[in-house]
């Protein structure tokens, strides 16, 4: 299925059915809900109805081992490309001959269009886009245009076959979020631990979460001062501490120790669970973008078939007129008609534009996302990975007695060989500083206050302000700065005596602000997303210029989009599985180069280079890329217009029809090239 257009045609199909009470197919996941009476319509019925329309209902193991070659998959496409490579070099020995293997290769591309056209017709869709090019190609053919009738069928393959690319490496996406809840888990029962299907947990089940591992469902902690990774569903980078009586949700990690955890979430409604559900409705609010072409093909088609009709059979039978001149006149009129310039129009502006996007670094999914994002008037950036690094780093060392090296060399001594991010970022900026590792025995490691040890038998602790509160009451002042300026803070003790603070926080990217203030200067309102403390955000948002929401899970970054639609287009970027619900609301998904496999695979939109300074010079070509359509669209329609009103007056024919659509073809293309020049990152 390589297109939304192709789920509806689907949909309004069955729903034509008899004993059928609804349908709907999920674009993003590939399935297919649908409402029957068991006893007028069966499930075979229906899969009947689906495989006379070109598609397969299959389980999602059948889908799995689904291996075939790519020479089977796209045979068809593969010998109309071989056909056409023979048929150009039969033109060029022997013309007459080439025509003809050309007239064989385009009859042999018109069998998938014209059984489709067919099928469709049957179902109530009258002039879709495989009609559309049916129509084109026998026109063309009729009037001996066989090259131009068959190059109109390959290219048009082709940009099917790499739409259903796109399609299935988004759903790769979606595959590998379902990923992150573990098949098993570790139930307790009876004082026994023992391994059983994680969807076979019910609510009030205890299981057990060893360290490094995901949890499968959602569930009450049982366990006190556990850390959890949560950046998976909420963008947090550093993992949180969670207490007895807490929630935690699937696809968390537990970061530190074993813990133990009451299911809460009923089989098939985890937060996993919810985020696909999600991804799911947010396609379905979302209107499908028909392509321009399909659309048009509803009034354009017909009315000139009805014309091309008329003038061929009602001046002889109510005029007198020749026959054979008025035939001449609508087989003239059919070629007008052929949409080769406005079916190129589109394509021509986009590939233009997508090229000039590649090279500055930012990939763009297709044509209907780079049209969605000429009208953007708002753009939602998520924090963690976005705005900021993605990593805490150190921001500050305060020594109290000794010097700030000392203060990072008696941290860094304690907390070698942690894995916690925290203690990586002590590290690294102690390694900076040059500030030499200690050798540190006994150290103990105290979940959710922090580390100690022994050097040279004197007890170094480096733990949170909360636990050395007593201890370091003379320090609370710039602790609360620091924390309000949205640091996170450690104090470093000596023997119960404060030697320090080290302050570590999210750092804004370099182009953040820059890039904030770019998109103003379009008109385009920034605002931040992000599932971290009030405190934080109101720190980043001020620094950038942009407008925030703080404290959203994934479910209400998908509301809050919702809310700033009403305003008007907005495009969300961000980096984390958390994400990909909010691409989906939003009309277009920006996704950071070094970001999670699935925000990449479900955006719109790609930064390789991770240069936000990019998106405002990609909107202003997006914007660009509009215009050169329209521009398109009018010079291919103009010139039909234009040698229609002559062909009637009998002042041109075939040869001014075969200019109209050939030179026309040819103008939209070194129209849409200018793009090219275009440069994004400006």
């Amino acid at each position: 299925m390589d297109c939304p257009s192709c789920a509806a045609k689907v949909e309004n199909a069955l729903k034509g059915m008899s004993g059928v009470y609804s349908s709907r197919v999920a674009f993003a996941t590939e399935r297919l809900i649908v409402e029957i009476d068991p006893a007028i319509c069966s499930v075979t019925t229906i899969k009947d109805k689906v495989s006379s329309l070109g598609f397969t209902l299959r389980s999602s193991q059948e889908a799995e081992q689904d291996t075939k070659p790519f020479w089977q998959t796209h045979w068809h496409l593969i010998s109309l490309t071989v056909l056409m490579i023979f048929a150009g070099i039969t033109l060029q020995l022997q013309p007459s001959v080439g025509q003809i293997v050309f007239s064989v290769a385009t009859l042999f591309g018109l069998i998938p269009f014209v059984k489709k056209s067919i099928e469709l017709v049957k179902n109530g869709t009258w002039f879709g886009i495989e009609t559309l090019m049916s129509v084109a190609a026998i026109g063309a053919l009729l009037l001996g245009e066989t090259v131009e009738a068959a190059m109109v069928l390959l290219l048009f393959s082709f940009g099917e076959l790499l739409e259903g690319y796109a399609a299935g490496r988004a759903r790769q996406g979606v595959k590998q979020l379902m990923a992150l809840t573990p098949d098993t888990a570790l139930l307790i029962s009876n004082g026994s631990r023992q391994e059983v299907m994680a969807s076979t947990l019910q609510p009030g089940d205890i299981i057990e979460v060893r360290s490094g591992d995901r949890l499968p469902i959602d569930g009450e902690l049982l366990t006190d001062n556990v850390s959890f990774d949560e950046s998976a569903l909420t963008g947090e980078s550093v993992p949180v501490v969670r207490h007895i009586g807490e929630k935690v949700m699937a696809g968390c990690m537990a970061a530190d120790k074993v813990a133990q955890v009451k299911v809460t979430s009923e089989p098939g409604d985890n937060a996993i669970d919810r985020i696909l559900r999600l991804i799911e409705e947010a396609e379905e609010r979302r209107a499908p973008i028909e392509r321009f072409i399909d659309s048009f093909s509803r009034i354009y088609t017909p009315i000139m078939f009805g014309l091309a009709l008329l003038v061929m059979v009602t001046p002889p039978l109510f005029f007198g007129g020749e026959w054979i001149e008025w035939i001449y006149k609508g087989l003239t009129l059919l070629l007008i008609a052929c949409p080769c310039a406005l079916v190129i129009s589109t394509p021509a502006a986009v590939t233009s534009a997508l090229a000039a996007a590649t090279r500055a670094g930012v990939l763009i999914k297709g044509g209907a996302a780079l049209e969605q994002l000429g009208r953007i008037s708002q753009v939602a950036f998520d924090k963690t990975g976005t705005l900021t690094q993605g990593k805490p780093e150190v921001t500050r060392v305060i020594a109290v007695e000794d010097t700030e090296a000392d203060v990072l060399s008696l941290a860094a001594s304690v907390e070698q060989g942690s894995s916690h991010p925290l203690a990586q970022a002590i590290l690294a900026q102690a390694e900076l500083r040059n500030c030499a590792a200690l050798m540190a025995d006994n150290i103990h490691v105290y979940s959710g206050i922090g580390v100690a040890g022994e050097i040279n038998g004197q007890k170094v602790e480096v733990i949170s302000p909360k636990a050395a509160k007593e201890k370091a009451s003379q320090l609370l002042p710039v602790i609360q700065e620091l924390e309000e300026q949205g640091n996170t803070v450690v104090v470093v003790l000596k023997e119960s005596t404060p030697q320090g603070i080290i302050a570590l926080g999210d750092t804004l990217r370099q182009d953040a602000a820059a890039t904030v203030a770019a998109l103003n200067q379009q008109h385009i309102t920034s605002i931040m997303l992000t599932g971290d403390n009030k405190r934080a955000a109101s720190t980043i948002a001020g620094k950038v210029g942009a407008e925030f929401r703080a404290e959203l899970l994934p479910a209400d970054k998908v509301s809050a989009i919702e809310t700033l639609k009403q305003k008007g287009e907005i495009a969300m970027v961000g980096d984390g599985i958390n994400d990909a619900p909010a691409f989906k609301a939003a009309g277009v998904g920006i996704a950071m180069g070094q970001g999670t496999d699935v925000a990449l695979e479900t955006a719109d939109a790609v930064l390789t280079h991770e240069r936000l300074s990019t998106i405002p010079g990609v909107i202003r070509l997006a914007r660009a890329t509009r215009a050169n359509i329209r521009q398109n669209i009018t010079l291919a329609l103009g010139l039909k217009v234009v040698f229609l009103i002559t062909t009637m007056f009998g002042f041109t024919g075939l040869w001014a029809a075969v200019l109209a659509d050939s030179g026309g073809t040819a103008l939209v293309t070194l129209n849409a090239l200018r793009l090219l020049g275009k440069k994004p990152d400006a």
